[in-house]
Parts: structure tokens; sequence; C-alpha cells
């Protein structure tokens, strides 16, 4: 057999207990790693039979019928699966919520053909192996660390992504920006393709609308700590929000230019920056209700050991005096 693909061939015997229930509901709990509407399709092309007939979804089981199953599933992704230690910070049999560190490519692609986040989802089960994307319905960059969440079936799936088009998953990103940014503010233009520089984006004239808003969490002479919460999904946005304000991300090599630093900032501290190997951003927290039993899912992760590490360079050789505390702020909308 084409080992993309996964052959079912089950036979059921209904008992009397479960005389009155849709025969969609019955095999939803036989097949609990498939969602119902996968299921439903099944038996649309007729590879579920009772008492060798075909049948519909509607239909309501009697007792002591005999039930027969026979499905050839093509697998979505024809990548291989490959064990990962994945940090899963929340899980149930819907969906699971990950901390990707950063340097983990999501998608295989040109020049990571394997060992990215997507081969380390298709270890887990052959359920996930039969998701597109491997459950996948959003990434963050390369470089960039922190929370996704990843569907364990198709119908969660395709309501994670309903979500996040209705603006319905609250992201909250923290980041550390070159300059000083004293007020909150909120970004809204358009994002599209760079004209000129195909794999970057950029504010352009042509795209998709993008609004990002933003607080300040701590201030230094030279550079600030934000949270950023996303309202649109753009590609790049982040980075390309903060780099149109005049404040990139300290650390993105695409954005902003690593050793271009304020003249004023310590030699020491100039080394550091210039030599910090990422963007620094950092998915912390994703908040939404539960698309299969409505929960409320709020989950963070922590600020990683390498962002950690830059706040403690900053408050040691970047930290404001409290008799500079009235400079000029440099601040855009």
């Amino acid at each position: 057999m084409n080992e993309k693909t996964q052959h079912i061939e089950k036979t059921f015997n209904a008992e009397s207990n479960d005389a009155g229930t849709r025969i969609d509901q019955y095999l939803s709990a036989q097949f609990p790693n498939f969602s119902r509407n996968t299921i439903q399709q099944w038996i649309k092309q007729n590879a579920v039979k009772i008492d060798g007939h075909n049948t519909k979804s509607k239909h309501i089981i009697k007792g002591f019928e005999t039930i027969t199953v026979a499905v050839t599933i093509e697998q979505a992704i024809a990548d291989k699966p490959q064990d990962m230690a994945l940090d899963i910070r929340y899980e149930d049999s819907h969906l699971m919520i990950i901390n990707k560190p950063a340097g983990l490519v999501v998608h295989p692609g040109s020049g990571n053909p394997d060992g990215t986040l997507l081969n380390g989802l298709l270890a887990i089960s052959e359920a996930q192996q039969m998701l597109p994307r491997a459950g996948i319905v959003h990434r963050l960059d390369k470089d960039t660390s922190g929370l996704m969440v990843v569907a364990k079936e198709a119908e969660c799936q395709l309501k994670l992504i309903d979500l996040l088009k209705d603006h319905l998953i609250e992201r909250t990103y923290f980041c550390i920006a070159k300059g000083v940014i004293k007020k909150p503010g909120t970004v809204k233009t358009i994002i599209g393709r760079h004209p000129t520089q195909r794999t970057k984006m950029a504010v352009t004239p042509k795209g998709k609308p993008a609004i990002t808003h933003y607080w300040p969490s701590e201030h230094f002479n030279h550079f600030t700590a934000l949270r950023i919460q996303l309202e649109t999904g753009r590609t790049h946005q982040i980075r390309v929000h903060m780099h149109h304000l005049d404040h990139p991300l300290v650390g993105d090599p695409v954005y902003g230019n690593k050793n271009r630093i304020n003249a004023a900032v310590c030699n020491e501290l100039k080394a550091i920056i210039r030599e910090f190997p990422r963007q620094a951003l950092h998915a912390q927290r994703l908040a939404f209700t539960h698309p299969i039993n409505d929960k409320q899912i709020q989950v963070s992760a922590p600020i990683p050991d390498d962002l950690c590490q830059l706040l403690d360079d900053l408050h040691d050789l970047d930290s404001p005096s409290s008799e500079n505390d009235d400079f000029e702020v440099e601040y855009m909308e």
C-alpha cells in the first residue's frame, strides 16, 4: 500500500443501548481521532454500510445491526515524521498549544527540507498525519519564539482558522525595540510584498490591512520593551510595523540594520546588541474560546533565556538614571 495512505477496515455490532443514536454520532465515538465531519464524508462516499447497505448520516440505529467501515484516507502531507521534543503547554483531544523555540522552522521549504515543527507534529500520531499541514493553523518566523495553536482533528482545525480570520484569538507578544517609545499606540497600515525585494514585506499602497497595538512595558535610555497585540496576522507584521515606526526590533536581520545603534550607547552594549542572533520577539500569550467545547483558554509562555539575558544587560548598561527621566522622547504614531 502507498505509505501516504491509511486504510481502515472495521466491523461493529450495535447493541441494544445504541438504539436511538445517529450513525455518525455512533462512529464518532468509535473513531475519536476523526471529526464528525470526516465521518459524514465517509458515509457520503458509501464507505459505511449497515447490514450491507449504504446509509445516511442521520440514520438512527435500532440496535443489533452490523456496521462496517472500509475507507482509504490519503495522507495530507508527504513529509516524513521525525521524533522531536515539543514543549506542549496545553493539550486536549481537539488541539494543543506548543511553545516553539527560536531557530525551529515551522514548515519544510527551500533550505529546510526536514527538521521542522511540522515534521515533529507528524510523529505524534497517524491522525495528525491526516490533517492538512499536520494541524498547523498559523505560523511564527523561524527566529521568533513562543506559542502556536495546533489542531488535532479536522473540524477543530477549520474552526481555529475561522477564529483567526475573525480576529477572535488574542495573541500577545513581547519584544525589545530600538529607540524610546513612551506612549502606547496603534499602527494601521496596508502590508504587502516589498516592491523590489520579494522576500520581504512592507507598508505599501497595495496589500491587506494590518493593525498592531503596542504598550511600552519597560524603558531604557536607548531601547524599549513592549507588549504587542495583533488584531490582524499579516506575514512579518510586527517586524514590518516596528520598522515603519522607525523602531526596528533588536536583532532583526531583515527589517533592522543590526549594526546601526545610537552612538551614545556604550561599547559593551553595542557589541551585545550586534551579536544578538535573532529578532527580539516572543509570542507570549494566547487566549480564545475553545472552538469545540467553548472553554476559555489562556496560555502563557515565559520569556526565553536569551531575551531574559538581553533584559539583564539593558538593566546593567542602559537603564535611565533618576536625573535623566525628563530626556527628550523619540516617539512616532
